[in-house]
């Protein structure tokens, strides 16, 4: 099992695929892990490298220093850390819901790293302070369920937010809930407390003065973040949006085809 010791983390990471093709950075949503592209990204590995890993909190990765390095700032820091050990000067990057804002996050602080992003069921965080207060209690709130109530008890209430109306509808949904129980709760805590949205700096201003072409992928029953990605398109120039029909906020998992020929498509023109 590959497993990388930089600084402050203990990286666990795959690389499928010809290192000497263009390589994807793939990164997780919360309470996923590699494991949730590398069961389907096997169509891409005979024209792609497709670098996939656990993010802090979550999987077999670990987090050797102090809390603040499970924050947005410090884990983008650790993953260009990784890509520099690589030797990956330049790849692409996708990001699922999580992933998606710390890949957004690693696009406007260090785009020199990265030709082309796409972002699925993704915002660039909360506008204002009084947002991100309210969304932080909520955060910290759910963070100490995370350590006090039974798992499997945490996982239902999670999945029955609206987000996930059409995910818990799907027939891997049972399979996927399951895989979810292999979690650390109180590793996916951390994660909560320091990479949730509430503690997220807002990108929303950084979006205008992005060179980076952005595909935004969000799902059309999913209303939240069509919204949220609209706006995102209209802000910044070198963006498209791309709705995908029958699929709510997990593409990859509720029209994996759709999601498959977008990203192909996106990254090959």
């Amino acid at each position: 099992m590959p497993f990388l010791r930089l600084n402050n983390y203990r990286f666990y990471y795959t690389l499928n695929g010809d290192i000497n093709q263009p390589v994807i950075l793939f990164l997780h949503g919360f309470l996923g892990n590699s494991q949730d592209f590398n069961t389907r990204l096997s169509p891409l590995f005979s024209q792609f490298c497709c670098l996939t890993l656990d993010l802090p909190g979550h999987g077999q990765t670990q987090v050797l220093g102090d809390d603040i390095y499970y924050r947005m700032s410090e884990t983008a820091t650790g993953l260009i850390e990784l890509l520099n050990y690589l030797q990956i000067s330049q790849c692409y990057l996708m990001g699922y819901s999580m992933g998606g804002r710390l890949g957004l996050y690693l696009t406007l602080y260090f785009p020199q790293y990265f030709k082309k992003v796409i972002l699925e069921s993704t915002s660039p965080g909360l506008k204002t302070e009084a947002e991100r207060l309210q969304r932080l209690i909520s955060d910290l709130q759910k963070a100490e369920q995370l350590q006090t109530l039974n798992f499997k008890e945490f996982l239902e209430e999670w999945y029955h937010q609206p987000l996930f109306k059409t995910l818990r509808n799907h027939p891997e949904f049972e399979q996927i809930f399951n895989h979810r129980l292999n979690n650390n709760p109180q590793e996916l805590s951390k994660s909560l407390r320091y990479l949730g949205t509430g503690n997220q700096p807002s990108l929303w201003e950084k979006l205008s003065s992005n060179q980076i072409p952005l595909l935004l992928l969000v799902g059309e029953l999913d209303q939240k973040f069509k919204r949220i990605n609209q706006e995102m398109q209209q802000l910044c120039p070198v963006s498209q949006l791309q709705i995908i029909p029958n699929c709510g906020h997990n593409i990859l998992i509720e029209n994996p085809h759709a999601w498959m020929e977008a990203l192909v498509k996106f990254v090959s023109e």
